[in-house]
Protein backbone atom coordinates (compact mmCIF):
# COMPACT_ATOMS: atom_id res chain seq x y z
CA UNK A 1 0.00 0.00 0.00
CA UNK A 2 1.51 3.32 -0.93
CA UNK A 3 2.06 6.52 1.49
CA UNK A 4 -0.84 8.79 0.75
CA UNK A 5 -3.43 5.70 0.55
CA UNK A 6 -1.81 4.30 3.81
CA UNK A 7 -2.12 7.59 5.58
CA UNK A 8 -6.01 8.42 3.75
CA UNK A 9 -6.85 5.36 5.24
CA UNK A 10 -5.91 5.89 8.85
CA UNK A 11 -7.73 9.52 8.73
CA UNK A 12 -10.88 7.74 7.35
CA UNK A 13 -10.76 5.95 10.53
CA UNK A 14 -10.17 8.75 12.65
CA UNK A 15 -13.18 10.17 11.32
CA UNK A 16 -14.67 6.86 11.61
CA UNK A 17 -14.10 6.39 16.01
CA UNK A 18 -14.65 10.54 16.17
CA UNK A 19 -18.42 9.61 15.13
CA UNK A 20 -18.94 6.62 16.46
CA UNK A 21 -17.68 8.73 19.75
CA UNK A 22 -20.31 11.28 19.32
CA UNK A 23 -23.06 9.10 18.50
CA UNK A 24 -22.20 6.44 21.30
CA UNK A 25 -22.12 9.30 23.93
CA UNK A 26 -25.19 11.41 22.82
CA UNK A 27 -26.98 7.29 22.91
CA UNK A 28 -25.78 6.92 26.31
CA UNK A 29 -26.56 10.35 27.53
CA UNK A 30 -30.25 9.85 26.30
CA UNK A 31 -30.91 6.40 27.52
CA UNK A 32 -29.31 7.25 30.95
CA UNK A 33 -32.02 10.29 31.57
CA UNK A 34 -35.09 9.57 29.08
CA UNK A 35 -35.59 6.41 31.02
CA UNK A 36 -34.24 3.17 28.69
CA UNK A 37 -34.42 -0.04 30.05
CA UNK A 38 -30.89 -0.83 31.76
CA UNK A 39 -29.68 -3.42 29.14
CA UNK A 40 -29.67 -0.65 26.17
CA UNK A 41 -28.67 1.76 28.34
CA UNK A 42 -25.70 -0.59 29.82
CA UNK A 43 -24.44 -1.55 26.33
CA UNK A 44 -24.32 2.23 24.84
CA UNK A 45 -22.76 3.57 27.78
CA UNK A 46 -20.18 0.39 27.91
CA UNK A 47 -19.69 1.19 23.72
CA UNK A 48 -19.29 4.90 24.55
CA UNK A 49 -16.30 4.37 27.54
CA UNK A 50 -14.95 1.82 24.68
CA UNK A 51 -14.73 4.15 21.77
CA UNK A 52 -13.53 7.02 24.18
CA UNK A 53 -10.42 5.05 25.40
CA UNK A 54 -9.58 4.11 21.38
CA UNK A 55 -9.79 7.77 20.53
CA UNK A 56 -7.30 8.33 24.20
CA UNK A 57 -5.23 5.99 22.51
CA UNK A 58 -5.13 7.52 19.06
CA UNK A 59 -4.57 10.86 20.65
CA UNK A 60 -0.86 9.54 22.09
CA UNK A 61 -0.55 7.73 19.17
CA UNK A 62 0.17 11.26 17.48
CA UNK A 63 1.80 12.60 20.07
CA UNK A 64 3.91 9.82 20.17
CA UNK A 65 6.84 10.70 17.31
CA UNK A 66 7.28 13.82 19.50
CA UNK A 67 7.62 12.33 22.83
CA UNK A 68 9.58 8.97 22.11
CA UNK A 69 8.46 5.48 21.99
CA UNK A 70 9.16 4.77 26.45
CA UNK A 71 7.67 8.25 26.63
CA UNK A 72 4.88 7.01 25.02
CA UNK A 73 4.29 3.50 26.25
CA UNK A 74 4.43 4.37 29.44
CA UNK A 75 1.34 7.46 28.57
CA UNK A 76 -0.46 5.82 26.40
CA UNK A 77 -0.60 2.66 29.53
CA UNK A 78 -1.40 5.88 32.15
CA UNK A 79 -3.96 7.18 30.35
CA UNK A 80 -5.83 4.37 28.96
CA UNK A 81 -6.65 3.46 32.57
CA UNK A 82 -8.24 6.72 32.84
CA UNK A 83 -11.89 5.32 32.29
CA UNK A 84 -11.40 2.07 34.34
CA UNK A 85 -10.24 4.77 37.26
CA UNK A 86 -13.48 7.00 36.31
CA UNK A 87 -15.34 3.71 36.61
CA UNK A 88 -13.79 2.24 39.75
CA UNK A 89 -14.71 5.97 41.29
CA UNK A 90 -18.39 5.93 40.53
CA UNK A 91 -18.76 1.99 41.73
CA UNK A 92 -17.02 2.58 44.98
CA UNK A 93 -19.56 5.95 45.63
CA UNK A 94 -22.78 3.12 44.63
CA UNK A 95 -20.56 0.83 47.17
CA UNK A 96 -19.70 -1.82 44.32
CA UNK A 97 -16.51 -2.96 46.08
CA UNK A 98 -16.65 -6.64 44.70
CA UNK A 99 -17.13 -5.08 41.57
CA UNK A 100 -13.54 -2.88 41.68
CA UNK A 101 -11.64 -5.37 43.10
CA UNK A 102 -12.56 -7.80 40.35
CA UNK A 103 -11.92 -5.30 37.58
CA UNK A 104 -8.28 -4.27 39.38
CA UNK A 105 -7.59 -8.37 38.95
CA UNK A 106 -9.32 -8.03 35.98
CA UNK A 107 -7.48 -5.58 34.15
CA UNK A 108 -4.42 -7.12 34.98
CA UNK A 109 -5.77 -10.78 33.46
CA UNK A 110 -7.10 -8.93 30.53
CA UNK A 111 -3.52 -7.17 29.37
CA UNK A 112 -1.37 -10.37 30.41
CA UNK A 113 -3.74 -12.70 28.93
CA UNK A 114 -6.80 -11.79 26.61
CA UNK A 115 -4.35 -9.01 25.09
CA UNK A 116 -0.81 -10.28 25.10
CA UNK A 117 -2.85 -13.41 23.87
CA UNK A 118 -3.98 -11.99 20.87
CA UNK A 119 -1.15 -9.56 20.06
CA UNK A 120 1.02 -12.73 19.98
CA UNK A 121 -1.23 -15.16 17.81
CA UNK A 122 -1.92 -12.01 15.20
CA UNK A 123 1.69 -10.99 15.34
CA UNK A 124 2.64 -14.53 15.43
CA UNK A 125 0.34 -16.15 12.29
CA UNK A 126 1.81 -13.04 10.38
CA UNK A 127 5.32 -12.45 10.65
CA UNK A 128 6.01 -16.06 12.77
CA UNK A 129 8.22 -15.83 15.87
CA UNK A 130 8.56 -12.23 17.00
CA UNK A 131 11.33 -10.51 19.38
CA UNK A 132 10.11 -8.56 22.07
CA UNK A 133 13.42 -7.58 23.61
CA UNK A 134 15.09 -9.76 26.27
CA UNK A 135 16.53 -7.82 28.41
CA UNK A 136 13.38 -5.24 28.81
CA UNK A 137 11.04 -8.27 28.57
CA UNK A 138 12.68 -9.65 31.98
CA UNK A 139 13.08 -6.42 33.60
CA UNK A 140 9.47 -5.41 32.91
CA UNK A 141 7.78 -8.62 33.87
CA UNK A 142 9.98 -9.37 37.11
CA UNK A 143 8.84 -5.25 38.07
CA UNK A 144 5.69 -6.76 37.34
CA UNK A 145 5.53 -9.64 39.38
CA UNK A 146 6.99 -7.92 42.09
CA UNK A 147 4.57 -4.84 42.73
CA UNK A 148 1.69 -7.93 42.15
CA UNK A 149 3.03 -9.68 44.49
CA UNK A 150 3.22 -6.39 46.99
CA UNK A 151 -0.88 -5.43 46.11
CA UNK A 152 -1.76 -8.59 47.29
CA UNK A 153 0.36 -9.09 50.59
CA UNK A 154 -2.33 -7.66 52.37
CA UNK A 155 -4.85 -10.48 51.33
CA UNK A 156 -2.43 -13.25 52.49
CA UNK A 157 -1.65 -11.66 55.87
CA UNK A 158 -6.35 -11.64 56.07
CA UNK A 159 -5.94 -15.32 55.14
CA UNK A 160 -3.65 -16.41 57.95
CA UNK A 161 -5.06 -14.37 60.21
CA UNK A 162 -1.65 -12.47 61.25
CA UNK A 163 -1.81 -9.51 63.92
CA UNK A 164 -1.70 -6.98 60.86
CA UNK A 165 -5.08 -8.43 59.80
CA UNK A 166 -7.24 -6.65 62.08
CA UNK A 167 -5.87 -3.66 60.47
CA UNK A 168 -6.32 -3.66 56.99
CA UNK A 169 -7.36 -0.57 56.51
CA UNK A 170 -3.90 1.18 57.52
CA UNK A 171 -2.16 -1.70 56.07
CA UNK A 172 -3.87 -0.84 52.25
CA UNK A 173 -2.38 2.85 53.24
CA UNK A 174 0.68 2.06 53.75
CA UNK A 175 1.32 -0.52 50.79
CA UNK A 176 -0.75 2.05 48.49
CA UNK A 177 1.52 4.63 49.49
CA UNK A 178 4.85 2.59 48.78
CA UNK A 179 3.53 1.45 45.44
CA UNK A 180 3.37 4.57 44.47
CA UNK A 181 7.00 5.89 45.34
CA UNK A 182 8.00 2.43 43.71
CA UNK A 183 5.97 3.99 40.57
CA UNK A 184 7.84 7.44 41.02
CA UNK A 185 10.89 5.61 41.73
CA UNK A 186 10.49 4.11 38.11
CA UNK A 187 9.06 6.05 36.05
CA UNK A 188 12.29 7.85 34.67
CA UNK A 189 14.16 4.37 33.48
CA UNK A 190 10.65 3.97 31.48
CA UNK A 191 10.47 7.03 29.91
CA UNK A 192 14.21 6.94 28.96
CA UNK A 193 14.09 3.51 27.17
CA UNK A 194 12.33 2.13 23.90
CA UNK A 195 12.23 -1.03 22.14
CA UNK A 196 15.43 -1.00 19.99
CA UNK A 197 14.16 -3.01 17.28
CA UNK A 198 11.27 -1.36 16.85
CA UNK A 199 13.32 2.66 17.17
CA UNK A 200 15.03 1.76 13.66
CA UNK A 201 11.76 1.53 11.79
CA UNK A 202 10.66 4.31 9.38
CA UNK A 203 7.79 5.62 11.55
CA UNK A 204 4.88 7.15 9.91
CA UNK A 205 5.23 11.47 10.73
CA UNK A 206 1.91 12.16 12.91
CA UNK A 207 -1.14 13.25 11.41
CA UNK A 208 -2.65 15.26 13.60
CA UNK A 209 -1.34 19.05 14.66
CA UNK A 210 -0.10 19.05 18.24
CA UNK A 211 -3.06 21.69 19.13
CA UNK A 212 -5.95 19.09 18.04
CA UNK A 213 -3.78 15.89 19.67
CA UNK A 214 -3.73 18.04 22.66
CA UNK A 215 -7.51 19.22 22.55
CA UNK A 216 -8.53 15.50 21.76
CA UNK A 217 -6.57 14.01 24.47
CA UNK A 218 -8.12 16.58 27.06
CA UNK A 219 -11.64 16.24 25.18
CA UNK A 220 -12.01 12.32 25.11
CA UNK A 221 -10.60 12.21 28.69
CA UNK A 222 -12.93 14.42 30.39
CA UNK A 223 -16.33 12.85 28.16
CA UNK A 224 -14.91 9.38 29.77
CA UNK A 225 -15.59 10.78 32.91
CA UNK A 226 -19.11 11.66 32.32
CA UNK A 227 -19.70 8.62 30.52
CA UNK A 228 -18.49 6.11 33.10
CA UNK A 229 -20.99 7.58 35.63
CA UNK A 230 -23.61 6.50 33.35
CA UNK A 231 -21.95 2.95 32.70
CA UNK A 232 -21.68 2.31 36.56
CA UNK A 233 -25.43 3.84 36.60
CA UNK A 234 -26.57 1.18 34.43
CA UNK A 235 -24.10 -1.33 35.71
CA UNK A 236 -26.08 -3.00 39.08
CA UNK A 237 -29.48 -3.21 36.91
CA UNK A 238 -28.20 -4.62 34.04
CA UNK A 239 -25.75 -7.47 35.84
CA UNK A 240 -29.84 -8.35 37.20
CA UNK A 241 -31.18 -8.00 33.97
CA UNK A 242 -28.81 -10.15 32.41
CA UNK A 243 -27.77 -12.97 35.08
CA UNK A 244 -23.76 -11.48 35.67
CA UNK A 245 -22.42 -11.92 39.03
CA UNK A 246 -20.39 -8.68 40.39
CA UNK A 247 -17.49 -10.60 40.09
CA UNK A 248 -17.81 -11.74 36.07
CA UNK A 249 -18.93 -7.96 35.86
CA UNK A 250 -15.60 -6.73 36.97
CA UNK A 251 -13.71 -9.62 36.04
CA UNK A 252 -13.97 -9.50 32.51
CA UNK A 253 -16.92 -6.50 31.29
CA UNK A 254 -15.49 -3.75 33.12
CA UNK A 255 -11.94 -4.90 32.40
CA UNK A 256 -12.43 -5.33 28.93
CA UNK A 257 -14.07 -2.44 28.84
CA UNK A 258 -12.27 0.14 30.51
CA UNK A 259 -8.96 -1.38 28.77
CA UNK A 260 -9.86 -0.85 25.42
CA UNK A 261 -6.72 1.01 24.26
CA UNK A 262 -4.42 -1.67 25.03
CA UNK A 263 -7.06 -3.96 23.22
CA UNK A 264 -6.89 -2.22 20.49
CA UNK A 265 -3.12 -0.75 19.94
CA UNK A 266 -1.47 -3.66 21.21
CA UNK A 267 -3.11 -5.82 18.37
CA UNK A 268 -2.12 -3.73 15.65
CA UNK A 269 1.34 -3.14 16.86
CA UNK A 270 1.89 -6.73 16.57
CA UNK A 271 0.17 -7.02 13.66
CA UNK A 272 2.65 -4.25 12.27
CA UNK A 273 5.57 -6.51 13.25
CA UNK A 274 6.26 -3.82 16.23
CA UNK A 275 6.48 -6.13 18.69
CA UNK A 276 8.33 -4.78 20.82
CA UNK A 277 6.41 -1.44 20.82
CA UNK A 278 3.30 -4.00 21.01
CA UNK A 279 4.30 -5.81 24.19
CA UNK A 280 6.10 -2.34 25.86
CA UNK A 281 2.42 -0.71 25.65
CA UNK A 282 0.69 -3.88 26.48
CA UNK A 283 3.02 -5.22 30.15
CA UNK A 284 2.84 -1.33 31.08
CA UNK A 285 -0.53 -1.44 31.43
CA UNK A 286 -0.75 -4.39 34.21
CA UNK A 287 1.97 -2.66 35.72
CA UNK A 288 0.41 0.61 36.18
CA UNK A 289 -2.67 -1.20 37.23
CA UNK A 290 -0.55 -2.61 39.70
CA UNK A 291 1.49 0.88 41.03
CA UNK A 292 -0.58 3.13 40.51
CA UNK A 293 -4.50 3.03 39.65
CA UNK A 294 -4.85 0.55 42.29
CA UNK A 295 -3.26 2.44 45.24
CA UNK A 296 -4.96 5.90 44.11
CA UNK A 297 -8.40 4.41 44.39
CA UNK A 298 -7.09 3.20 48.06
CA UNK A 299 -6.15 6.40 48.63
CA UNK A 300 -9.25 8.26 46.41
CA UNK A 301 -11.80 6.14 48.07
CA UNK A 302 -11.25 7.72 51.25
CA UNK A 303 -10.23 11.11 50.33
CA UNK A 304 -13.81 11.45 48.97
CA UNK A 305 -15.52 9.43 50.91
CA UNK A 306 -16.81 6.93 49.26
CA UNK A 307 -16.71 2.91 50.26
CA UNK A 308 -13.44 2.72 51.70
CA UNK A 309 -10.94 -0.10 49.00
CA UNK A 310 -8.89 -2.06 50.87
CA UNK A 311 -6.28 -4.57 48.93
CA UNK A 312 -7.97 -8.06 50.66
CA UNK A 313 -8.80 -9.45 47.51
CA UNK A 314 -10.91 -12.82 47.69
CA UNK A 315 -8.97 -16.48 47.59
CA UNK A 316 -10.10 -16.81 43.90
CA UNK A 317 -9.15 -13.38 42.66
CA UNK A 318 -5.65 -13.90 44.26
CA UNK A 319 -4.87 -17.13 42.64
CA UNK A 320 -5.84 -16.08 39.32
CA UNK A 321 -3.89 -13.18 39.61
CA UNK A 322 -0.97 -15.66 40.46
CA UNK A 323 -1.19 -18.10 38.24
CA UNK A 324 -1.37 -15.45 35.14
CA UNK A 325 1.45 -13.09 36.33
CA UNK A 326 3.39 -16.32 36.80
CA UNK A 327 2.69 -17.96 33.47
CA UNK A 328 2.83 -14.29 31.55
CA UNK A 329 6.55 -13.87 32.93
CA UNK A 330 7.44 -18.03 32.19
CA UNK A 331 6.42 -17.34 28.01
CA UNK A 332 7.95 -13.76 28.15
CA UNK A 333 11.49 -14.47 30.03
CA UNK A 334 12.81 -15.92 26.47
CA UNK A 335 12.16 -12.52 24.93
CA UNK A 336 9.99 -13.93 21.97
CA UNK A 337 7.01 -14.43 21.17
CA UNK A 338 5.01 -17.35 18.89
CA UNK A 339 1.50 -17.88 17.55
CA UNK A 340 0.96 -21.03 19.85
CA UNK A 341 2.10 -19.14 23.36
CA UNK A 342 -1.08 -16.56 22.28
CA UNK A 343 -3.55 -19.83 22.02
CA UNK A 344 -2.32 -20.90 25.37
CA UNK A 345 -2.84 -17.62 26.93
CA UNK A 346 -6.37 -17.31 25.54
CA UNK A 347 -7.52 -20.13 26.22
CA UNK A 348 -6.05 -19.59 30.17
CA UNK A 349 -8.14 -16.29 30.08
CA UNK A 350 -11.29 -18.49 28.79
CA UNK A 351 -10.77 -20.78 31.40
CA UNK A 352 -10.52 -18.33 34.69
CA UNK A 353 -12.91 -15.96 32.81
CA UNK A 354 -15.66 -18.78 33.00
CA UNK A 355 -14.72 -19.83 36.50
CA UNK A 356 -15.93 -16.66 37.91
CA UNK A 357 -19.51 -16.82 35.60
CA UNK A 358 -21.42 -18.10 38.52
CA UNK A 359 -19.66 -15.62 41.04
Amino acid sequence: MNGPTHRSVFIRSDWIITAGCVILIAAGGATRYMGAGPALAFVCSGLAVALLAAMVGRSVEQLGDRFGAGATGALQSALGNLPELFISLFALKAGLVMVVQAALIGSILANLLLVLGLAFTVGGLRHGTQCIGSQRARATTVLMFLAVAAMVVPSLANYVHTPASPHEDRLAVVVAVILLVLFAVTLPASLKSKPAGDAAEQHEPPRWPLALALAMLAGSAGAAAFVSEWFVHALEPAMHAFGISEAFAGLVVVAIAGNAVENVVGIQLAAKNRSEYAFSVVINSPLQIALVLAPALVILSRVFGFTALTLVFPPMLVAAVAIAVLVAAFITFDGESSWGEGISLLALYAIIATAFWWG
